[in-house]
């Protein structure tokens, strides 16, 4: 992998960026991760990513473990793992732009769904869904937390951002595992991602300064907000 200061400046930046915003309202880093990096150091992708998801989950467990909801997690895992497999199988078969497409109109559709009709009852089969398609769609596009976030939008800050930061946490490991067995793991993204994990965490802990905020009723919006962004982002992507 070739290096310019530049593009490590470029990087850093975006890490702390992206970091504070997943601190904050619980995801979002790959947006803006995975965009700058696929312009500046494309060879980086998706590993270097992959791997930033492992200190910003232990980052955001830490502060809210005791919010978790450890029985909502296991039935997410149990849809995560076929939505994972599946969102391999669609990524081989399908091109990578109509993927993106398709993944960014379902979340601005789950998004008017999610206001203008009633709320979605969080429940085993619903966390079930959700897993699976959280499992789809991070794996096709790197967009996994969305449908979790959107199901969990009317929960408490604290259970919302850390049912997902397991999430995240698990679906990092089962990715890398299986990234490791293809064989498409080098030293240099793992020396890159060792490099920016200071900054995840620093970018978590200052989001953390906007939970007081977030959490007095601007949860939901923000979520809504930033998954509306999220998508409208993948859509021109793909356009483009």
């Amino acid at each position: 992998m070739h290096f310019t200061i530049g593009a490590l400046v470029l990087a850093a930046s975006a890490t702390l960026v992206g970091a504070t915003i997943q601190g904050s309202i619980g995801f979002g880093m790959n947006l803006v991760t995975v965009p700058l990096l696929a312009l500046v150091l494309p060879d980086a992708l998706p590993v270097t990513v992959v791997l930033l998801g492992i200190p910003i989950s232990i980052a955001m467990l830490r502060h809210e473990h005791q919010a978790l909801d450890r029985a909502g997690f296991s039935w997410i895992i149990t849809g995560r793992v076929p939505g994972t497999l599946l969102g391999a199988w669609v990524v081989a078969t399908v091109s990578t732009a109509a993927l993106q497409g398709l993944i960014g109109a379902f979340v601005l559709t789950f998004v008017v769904a999610s206001l203008v009709t009633p709320p979605i009852p969080v429940q085993r089969s619903t966390q079930v869904a959700a897993g699976a398609v959280s499992g789809v769609t991070g794996t096709a596009a790197g967009i996994g937390g969305p449908p979790i976030a959107l199901l969990y939008q009317r929960h408490a800050g604290p259970q919302m951002r850390s049912t997902l930061a397991a999430t995240f946490f698990f679906g990092t490991l089962l990715s890398i595992t299986t990234l490791s067995l293809a064989r498409q793991v080098s030293w240099d993204q793992v020396w890159l991602a060792l490099g920016l994990a200071p900054l995840v965490v620093l970018g978590s802990s200052g989001g953390r300064r906007f939970h007081d905020v977030l959490d007095r009723g601007w949860m939901r919006p923000a979520v809504l907000l930033f998954a509306t962004v999220s998508a409208a982002v993948v859509i021109v992507d793909a356009i483009v």
